[in-house]
This record gives C-alpha cells, sequence and structure tokens, in this order.
C-alpha cells in the first residue's frame, strides 16, 4: 500500500492546472480522478478526458510504493486548504486514502486503478523546440476565439496547425490559425533558417486541449512540440501532454490574408481599445454591432441601442480617402487588441464588405481578420 510525503507548493501547482482536464465532461465518471503512482524516486500524477491526457513527474519521499485514484476536485480542496507545507498520504485497507499532519486527519475513498483509461505513450517522436512563452502566447491569440458547447463544425471546435518549410535558406515556421467563420486569428513562429525542421500535414488541435497546454507554460523554459499516431504532443522537462487530433480539413485561408496595404491606419492600441470599451457599453445580445466611420481624418464610432441608449465617440487619425463606414461587432476588436503586445495597430480596411485586418505594428506574426456586419 502506498505511503508518501510531498511538499504541499510543488503538489498544488499541478493539482491547480489539471482541474480543467478532470472538471470536464467525459463518457467515463472516473475521468474525474486523477491517478496517482508511486516509484522509489517520486510520484507520477495522471489525468485524463479522453481527448486530452497529462502527465507529470514530481519528487516526494517514498516509503512504499503503489497506485491510487482519487477524486481530483476533492484531493485539490483538501491540499490547498491544508495547514502544513509536508503532507503525509497513505493508502490504507479498501481502498481508503489518508492524509494528515500532527493535528490534520482526512479519510478520503478511492477507486480501482484498473478501471482508469490507459493514456497513450509515443516513441520516435520528432519534435519542434520552442519557446515556452512564444508557445503560450500563440494559445492565447488563437483560443480567443471561443467554442460555442453546441458547435457542431469541426474546423471551429480547432485550430489549424501547420509547419512550413519553404526550402533552403528560406523561412521554416510553426503557424496556428483558428476561425469561428465571423473571424479568423493568423500566428506564426520563426525560426531559424539553418534548424534542422520536420514538416507534414496541417493537423487541427481541438481549442480545449490547446487551452489546457497554455497552463503549463512559463516565460523560461523551452518546450517540444511534435505530431504522432494522430495525437499532438507537448513535453516538458518533467510533464508531458498529449491531445487527440480532430478529423475534418480546415478552410483555405491563404487568399482572405493576402491583402494590399489600400487604406493603412495606424491607430494607438490603448485609446482605441479605451474607445471601443465605451462604446461597447450599450450592446446587447440583440445589438452587437457599432458603426465605424472613417473620413477626413477622423475616426467616428457611434452606436445605437433601441432598448437602452445610444452613443458616439471619435478620434483623430489620418485617412484623407474616399469616406468609409461599416458595422463591425466591438467584443471581436477588444478581444484582439488584448492579445496584441505591440503600443501601436494597424487597421487595413477597404470598404463595408471586406473584412478588417488588424497586427501589431512592430509585430507581423499575428493577425486578426474581422468580418463586416450588415448595416
Amino acid at each position: 500500500m502506498m505511503k508518501f510525503t510531498i511538499n504541499k507548493k510543488n503538489f498544488l501547482d499541478v493539482l491547480s492546472k489539471i482541474q480543467g482536464i478532470t472538471g470536464r465532461k467525459s463518457n467515463l465518471v472516473i475521468t474525474e480522478n486523477i491517478l496517482i503512482k508511486s516509484t522509489d524516486s517520486g510520484i507520477s500524477i495522471i489525468a485524463t478526458d479522453l481527448e486530452t491526457s497529462f502527465e507529470g513527474y514530481y519528487s516526494a519521499t517514498i516509503e512504499k510504493e503503489g497506485i491510487i485514484v482519487i477524486n481530483a476536485k476533492k484531493f485539490f480542496e483538501i491540499i490547498k486548504n491544508f495547514p502544513s507545507d509536508e503532507i503525509s498520504i497513505t493508502e490504507v485497507e479498501n481502498r481508503w486514502l489518508e492524509i494528515k499532519n500532527h493535528n490534520v486527519e482526512y479519510h478520503i475513498v478511492s477507486m480501482n486503478p484498473d478501471d482508469f483509461p490507459e493514456t497513450d505513450q509515443f516513441e520516435d517522436i520528432v519534435f519542434c523546440e520552442i519557446e515556452s512563452s512564444a508557445l503560450k502566447k500563440m494559445i492565447d491569440k488563437v483560443v480567443m476565439i471561443a467554442v460555442a458547447s453546441d458547435e457542431k463544425r469541426t474546423y471551429i471546435k480547432g485550430v489549424n496547425f501547420e509547419r512550413i518549410d519553404k526550402g533552403e535558406g528560406e523561412e521554416k515556421i510553426v503557424r496556428m490559425v483558428s476561425t469561428d467563420a465571423k473571424r479568423l486569428s493568423k500566428v506564426d513562429y520563426f525560426y531559424d533558417k539553418k534548424i534542422e525542421f520536420p514538416t507534414g500535414e496541417s493537423v487541427m488541435i481541438p481549442k480545449k486541449g490547446l487551452s489546457e497546454v497554455g497552463k503549463f507554460l512559463d516565460d523560461e523554459d523551452k518546450v517540444r512540440i511534435g505530431i504522432k499516431d494522430n495525437h499532438f504532443i507537448v513535453k516538458k522537462n518533467n510533464e508531458n501532454i498529449n491531445i487527440t487530433l480532430l478529423e475534418g480539413d480546415f478552410p483555405e485561408y491563404n487568399d482572405i490574408i493576402a491583402h494590399e496595404d489600400e487604406n493603412e491606419i495606424e491607430l494607438d492600441k490603448k485609446l482605441f481599445l479605451m474607445m471601443l470599451k465605451r462604446m461597447s457599453i450599450l450592446s446587447s445580445d440583440n445589438y452587437k454591432g457599432v458603426i465605424f466611420n472613417f473620413e477626413d481624418n477622423q475616426l467616428v464610432i457611434n452606436t445605437t441601442n433601441p432598448d437602452i441608449g445610444e452613443s458616439r465617440e471619435e478620434m483623430p487619425i489620418e485617412f484623407e480617402k474616399e469616406r468609409i463606414e461599416v458595422a463591425f461587432n466591438p467584443k471581436y476588436f477588444i478581444e484582439t487588441l488584448n492579445v496584441i503586445d505591440s503600443d501601436k495597430i494597424i487597421l487595413n480596411i477597404k470598404n463595408h464588405e471586406n473584412p478588417c485586418l488588424i497586427n501589431g505594428k512592430d509585430d507581423k506574426t499575428f493577425l486578426s481578420i474581422i468580418m463586416p456586419m450588415k448595416i
């Protein structure tokens, strides 16, 4: 029967991060649990929702080796509120788990480890190495396009993942693209031209799985990413996440991102963001759109909601071309601006029928495309 002692801080951190996986509904109730396995050098923790699986290895003082399966949410709450830094965990008779120190004691029922679903193990994976902080930013910029719980279209539930090698001496790119049919986000990570680089067909990674990956990424380490047997795999020093890929094809998007710099307008990101937030106050489910007017070196935004009221705000810009009046959902702009690092942004807008393209002035790795609404 298993018995070990572990530091609360390190244990709590991983238990917190896997709540998104164990809290997701699946066909098996046991996926609300985690599997903990002790060895002579530490413990492994496994969590899965049958689509996204996590496995991590952590140091602990082991007295007896063993395997337990315990409810992830309750276990996390116990560890979170435990009064001491060192926590003793012991398996006792009939699969009960004892969690205690000198003055606090819990007895929690565990489940049969044989019922816990097996997680896939992979060998001979060809990885790309990428900065952890860069991968986190990429994920943030594509999963901001949320998925409705009842969404059936595969390409909206997924993120298109590509590894692009344009040939010797040319750019090597890892690219992620997502859409909800009303907007599109494209983000690139550029590699040194001399680095050996694995390529392959584009695949679709579930957004919800990528969101879980983002929780484990930090600003210091590098991680490795690869594709093997219909899985997207992210590997850190002591933690692995694998996600089952979606089937289907992502829409062709190259035509929509190819554009001429017809009406490029430079804006201060912070000022534009606050303007949009003010103009969105009066929006509702029935009245989501605001009217953008570009004319005579001014951007004027109007919003009208018959149920609430109306508002208007203007901002000086450099624009001396023919007037453009177009409606947009301001929420899409706000979400886009929140993931752009540059202080200045560039709007590229053609007319009321074509999408608006947005990117940071100093960052060409990210492009957001927002479709207009009917006026």
